[in-house]
């Protein structure tokens, strides 16, 4: 696995359309349902701040940070395992179907492009400690949506 990402502005539009996809797939998984999505615009999320300290980012002097209330762990969690493994991913798109998920294709089948484009996007070491915050909650979901359709 390469470890410096290509520059230019195709390799970052690459690196986001990953990250999007990845996130897309997982709230999609999370918020199955136009009624859970909206319980979730009701409710909102839990918010960021375990995130913020299991990855060391640094809150202070942050005047935009209201982001960060809306932010579901669950959902940030899957999106890294779903970017650690494309097979899950393909199992992940499945259970979620098209029609919530769109094309995930960069997703599901990154080429070397992708790879190129954000190493650090798909290197375990550093998703390991997001994807296995919420990880046996989506290999419970897929295992049991599976054997439901087996």
């Amino acid at each position: 696995m390469a470890g410096k990402p290509s520059a230019g502005a195709f390799s970052q539009a690459l690196a986001e359309a990953q990250a999007r996809q990845a996130v897309t797939l997982a709230a999609a998984l999370r918020y199955p349902t136009p009624l859970d999505a909206r319980l979730l615009h009701l409710l909102g999320p839990g918010g960021s701040a375990r995130l913020d300290w299991l990855t060391g980012a640094d809150q202070g002097g942050d005047a935009d940070a209201g982001w960060r209330t809306w932010v579901d762990e669950t959902v940030v969690s899957w999106a890294a395992c779903l970017l650690a493994s494309p097979a899950l991913a393909v199992d992940a798109h499945h259970l979620a179907g098209r029609g919530q998920a769109g094309d995930v294709t960069r997703l599901t089948r990154p080429g070397d492009h992708e790879q190129d484009a954000a190493p650090s996007l798909r290197h375990p070491d550093l998703l390991e400690p997001v994807a296995a915050l919420h990880r046996p909650l989506l290999l419970d979901l897929l295992h049991k949506e599976n054997a439901a359709l087996g």
